[in-house]
This record gives structure tokens, C-alpha cells and sequence, in this order.
């Protein structure tokens, strides 16, 4: 059985990471997400994948062309037409038999997908799942195990079950798409063949990325199923599990919970570590600095003093000496977000900063709950950042100092 992944879209809602690359490609648990997806994929029974791109594609192209998940890719672009129909429907030619059919933006299981595949009845069958959101989520209301009603993203949703883009279909699939109208959005959709198609509630794990806070829960999940693997680890004391990749050192530290440490990366001396950590390739976390419960790209340097809390930092980020995100509010309510959409309620009460890739933070600096930063970004010596910034910016601050000569 093949599998179509729908990869091209760029992820507006997540900010500044997506600037420099699709939300496929944001990492968790130390591997991109699709990459994750195509994995469990596999385990599920499938034997080929076909993606479909567009957004950065060269990104995704260029990753699998140097790591290989043991199974055959193949890449196609999305036309001009937006909409997930519009997507599947550049695979028409590749797809002679039932096909699965995942979103490239989603963490799940192989449960998940082979539960579709062997409760699959007519054209199309979707997952889905009970939520705590649902009015976050296209809402599905079923009449038995048949879909009634959808609804994207309802302000009042009439039931908790979310559709999971995660489908299992039939080529003749491909002929209904071109019938159907566009939606309000005036995209093609593969919701509007929903009415009548038959739905399996999932029971496996599942988390679709829509802001960059949903990468720390897909990151535990991911940290959680790995086995650990040591390596050289020098005079440091560990109380939970390590993952660590080929070079990768920890020297004089303390670490304590699920902990991923790329290819190349050095932690120590005098790091702390706790929670669930990604850390990417080549980076560098010593020197008095504490990580916490949080996702590092590659190439990240936190040498000196530093404190990162709850926080996602974009490829080539340096903190300098004493450089100090907060991820607590005074008032311990949730932290909010100001996003491309408004105003956002993270839901946690935990949340540091999403910062873009190339960014450089001046010694002493802070960054507030909450805050996005942009990619190529200068955050100057004693500057507090407490709202967000856009991507290119130069942030300075000014201060009064005055010189007093004393007399002798």
C-alpha cells in the first residue's frame, strides 16, 4: 500500500520557524516531524510514500537525500491550486490502488494509521479522535459510525470528535475532487467529501503542530518512546534517559528527565539539564547555563550562564553571558500569545520564547513569557524583551548614565 503525504503548506500560524522552513521540517524529539511520520508509517504496513511539496521544498528534498528512513520516497509539487484537495490531487497519477493519506504537520502512531486502513469501507475513511479543544479542530458529528456533519473549527462544536487527517481511500477518490466545489476559503478541500463517509475513533497518540507550543507535548511523546543510548559521558551524573547521537559529550553536568543530544553536540561543564530537551546537531549548553523542558536546533551556543525555559530555538541562535528566558507569569495564569491571529491563550503555564533562526542575544539580556522573536535578529547587552519582535530587527536600549569624577 502506498501513502500520500500532504507537505507543501508554510505554516503562517507557527511564526517566525517557518520563515526558513516548511512545518514539516520543525524538529522534535530530534528528527523533523515528517520524519517521524514516515517512520511510523512504515511500522503501519506501508511500503511506499509519495510527498507532496511546495512551500521550501528544497528543504525536504534535500534532507531525505542525505537521511534515509528505509523506505521509497518520491516528491511531488502542488500545483497553483491551494486547498488539500488540490494537494492529493497532483498524486493522481502515482495511485492505482487504496492509498493512506496523512497530513505532514501531524505526530502520531502506527496504531492510528492501521486502525484506518482495517476499518476502511467505501471511498474514504477518516480518524478521529475525542479532544479536549474540539473547537480547535475540524469538529466531526457521526450517525453510527457514518460522518453526519463537519465543521471547521466551530465556536460552539456540537461533539469533541476531531477529524485527524487521517485517511485510507480508493483512486475513484481523485474524480470526486474534481466535482466538488471550492470552499469558503475558495480552496479545494478534502473535507468537503466528507457527508456520508465512514469514520473510525482512534485510540493510538496524536498531535497536530499548529502553534509552536504543541511541539513540547510531541516532544515528551516522541522522548518517551526512544531508547536510551549513551556515550561519553564524563564525571556527570545522570538521573533519567540520555539519547545521545555519534560525538555527542556531556562533561561535568547534571542531567534529569528524557534528554536528546545531537551528532557533534557538547554539554558542559556545569550544565543543567531538566525535563524533556531536544537538542540538535553541534550545539553547545555549558557554562553555568540550565535547559529546560525545551527544543534546540542545530548549531545552538548557551555557553555561559544562561537560563532557557520552556522555550523553541531556531537553527544558529547564541545566548550570550547571562542571557535569561522566562517561561513563569507573576500571576501564574496561562500564557498568552500574540500571533498571527490575535491574541492566543497557549494554554500552559509554562512558556518561554520561540525564537527564529540566526539570532543573537547580547549579554544580560531577558526575554518575557510569551514572546516570539524573529530570524536574524540582534538582541543588544540589557535589553528586555517584552514584546515580540519581527525578523531583521536591531533591538537596543538606551539608559541615562552619568560620570562622576571624585575628587581626592
Amino acid at each position: 500500500m502506498k501513502a500520500v503525504i500532504l507537505a507543501a503548506g508554510p505554516g503562517t500560524r507557527i511564526g517566525v520557524l517557518t520563515e526558513t522552513r516548511p512545518k514539516c521540517m520543525l524538529y522534535c524529539g530530534g528528527k523533523p516531524i515528517l520524519h517521524h511520520l514516515i517512520l511510523e508509517a512504515k511500522k503501519a504496513g506501508i511500503r511506499e510514500i509519495i510527498i507532496i511539496v511546495k512551500y521550501m521544498k528544497e528543504a525536504v528534498i534535500d534532507y531525505f537525500s542525505k537521511t534515509t528512513p528505509g523506505i521509497p520516497l518520491k516528491f511531488i509539487e502542488q500545483g497553483n491550486e491551494k486547498g488539500t484537495g488540490a494537494a492529493l490531487l497532483a498524486a493522481e497519477n502515482e495511485i492505482s490502488d487504496t492509498f493512506v493519506v496523512l497530513a505532514g504537520d501531524t505526530i502520531t502512531e502506527a496504531s492510528v494509521i492501521r486502525s484506518v486502513i482495517e476499518g476502511h469501507e467505501g471511498a474514504i475513511t477518516l480518524a478521529v479522535k475525542q479532544v479536549k479543544n474540539p473547537h480547535e479542530y475540524g469538529v466531526v458529528e457521526l450517525s453510527g459510525s457514518r460522518v453526519s456533519l463537519f465543521e471547521e473549527k466551530p465556536r460552539h462544536p456540537k461533539t469533541d470528535l476531531a477529524n485527524l487527517s487521517v485517511y485510507c481511500m480508493e483512486p475513484t477518490i481523485f474524480n470526486s475532487l474534481k466535482t466538488i466545489g471550492k470552499s469558503e476559503r475558495g480552496e479545494q478541500e478534502i473535507v468537503g467529501l466528507f457527508a456520508g463517509a465512514k469514520a473510525v475513533i482512534a485510540e493510538g497518540y496524536w498531535r497536530d503542530i499548529a502553534y509552536p507550543w504543541d511541539l513540547f507535548e510531541a516532544n515528551e511523546f516522541l522522548l518517551e518512546k526512544q531508547e536510551s543510548k549513551s556515550g561519553n559521558i564524563v564525571n556527570s551524573t545522570i538521573n533519567g534517559k540520555v539519547i545521545m547521537e555519534e560525538g555527542a559529550k556531556i562533561i561535568h553536568s547534571y542531567v534529569e528527565g528524557c534528554c536528546y543530544i545531537g551528532a557533534g553536540t557538547i554539554i558542559g561543564p556545569n550544565a543543567y539539564l531538566r525535563g524533556y530537551n531536544s537538542i540538535g546537531k553541534n550545539c553547545s549548553v555549558g557554562g553555568g547555563t540550565t535547559l529546560k523542558n525545551s527544543i534546540l536546533f542545530d548549531n545552538v551556543n548557551a555557553k555561559h550562564l544562561a537560563y532557557v525555559g520552556d522555550s523553541v530555538l531556531g537553527s544558529n541562535v547564541n545566548l550570550g553571558s547571562g542571557t535569561q528566558i522566562a517561561n513563569f507569569r507573576f500571576d501564574e495564569k496561562n500564557v498568552n500569545v500574540y500571533t498571527s491571529k490575535g491574541w492566543v491563550n497557549s494554554g500552559r503555564k509554562k512558556l518561554g520564547a520561540v525564537v527564529g533562526d540566526n539570532t543573537k542575544f547580547g549579554v544580560l539580556s531577558a526575554t518575557m513569557p510569551g514572546k516570539m522573536i524573529g530570524q536574524n535578529c540582534w538582541i543588544h547587552s540589557g535589553v528586555v524583551v517584552n514584546k515580540n519582535v519581527p525578523s531583521n530587527m536591531r533591538v537596543f536600549t538606551r539608559q541615562p548614565i552619568e560620570y562622576i569624577k571624585v575628587e581626592e
